[in-house]
């Protein structure tokens, strides 16, 4: 295990896997499957652009706003670039999360046209 998957999990962190955008779309959105979509960006970030159907919660609240983010459903975290979402991942995982995805970022997202909310 690499240092960075080490600090902030990683594909072999149990039940912490990078999912791509496409693989998002078809796995959830495409069939309206039961999730939370997780923006771990600042209130500003959020209010500048997000993927349709997310909630923001800042990684810097997370730790104290979890109860807000249902463990019975799969969750899965982006941000703006995939270095927040990839420690939000581990924070879940740390508090008993089992189903996390990380979508890594919002950068990815809209390099591929897909559709931004504001």
């Amino acid at each position: 295990m690499n240092l960075l998957s080490r600090l902030f999990g990683g594909p072999d962190t149990p039940g912490h896997e990078r999912i791509r955008p496409e693989e998002y779309t078809a796995q959830y959105v495409d069939t309206k499957s039961p999730h939370t979509l997780l923006d771990v960006r600042t209130a500003d970030e959020f209010r500048s652009g997000y993927i349709p159907g997310a909630v923001n919660i800042s990684l810097q609240d997370l730790p104290q706003k979890l109860k807000r983010v249902s463990t019975k459903k799969p969750v899965v975290i982006y941000c703006r670039s995939g270095n927040r979402s990839a420690h939000a991942a581990r924070l879940l995982l740390q508090a008993g999360y089992t189903d996390i995805y990380d979508l890594g970022g919002i950068i990815d997202w809209q390099r591929q046209g897909l559709p931004i909310k504001r």
